[in-house]
């Protein structure tokens, strides 16, 4: 399947469920939102709040990746989370903040349970991206919780690529960057 294709969907007693799906794109009344924060390092966790990026086929100029044998490269040139899971972790008793799992653009007004590896999205005028693989966390994140918050972002059943679990994308979703250009907290993100 690629990234154009729609993910079917059946109606059953007034709510819609979409069909399980790994490469193509949802129907959901959460398909398009923002960007609330875009953020870098100079290698690790946290990274921090910029006011704008330029994004090349390697992810976001002036970031940089604590093991870069492990994360970035062009299949992780960006990792996305939403705010709203970020929230969802912080009532569950984790000092976190935005950057502080190690995302480079933080979300708003998307479902992450709704992301689908193939997806494709654009972000802002410019930028056009492809998920690539939900991010096994680290034990780099072990600051903020030693080995629960990892438990609590990530499973078996995430592991297995099925996004039936409630812990979908909680870990934060890859991206590839299929157009570069230049982004700002604010700018609208939506399918491509």
């Amino acid at each position: 399947m690629d990234g154009n294709q729609t993910t079917s969907s059946k109606t059953t007693s007034s709510k819609t469920t979409s069909s399980k799906t790994t490469s193509s794109k949802t129907t959901s009344s959460k398909t398009t939102g923002s960007i609330l924060q875009i953020s870098v390092s100079s290698g690790g966790v946290p990274k921090l709040a910029i006011p704008q990026g330029v994004v090349t086929t390697l992810g976001l100029e002036g970031d940089a990746h604590g093991h870069p044998e492990i994360h970035g490269g062009p299949i992780q040139a960006l990792l996305f989370m939403t705010t709203e899971g970020i929230e969802e972790l912080k009532q569950g008793g984790f000092p976190l903040f935005l950057g502080a799992l190690g995302e480079n653009i933080t979300t708003t007004g998307l479902d992450r349970r709704e992301w689908r590896l193939g997806q494709r999205w654009r972000v802002g005028a410019e930028v056009v991206v492809e998920f690539t693989k939900v991010r096994m966390p680290c034990k780099a994140l072990n600051r903020y919780g030693a080995g629960t918050i990892q438990k609590a972002i990530y499973d078996e059943v995430v592991q297995a690529g099925d996004p039936s679990s409630p812990h979908w994308c909680l870990s934060g979703c890859y991206a590839r960057v299929l157009k570069g250009g230049t982004i700002r907290p604010g700018d609208p993100i939506e399918p491509a």
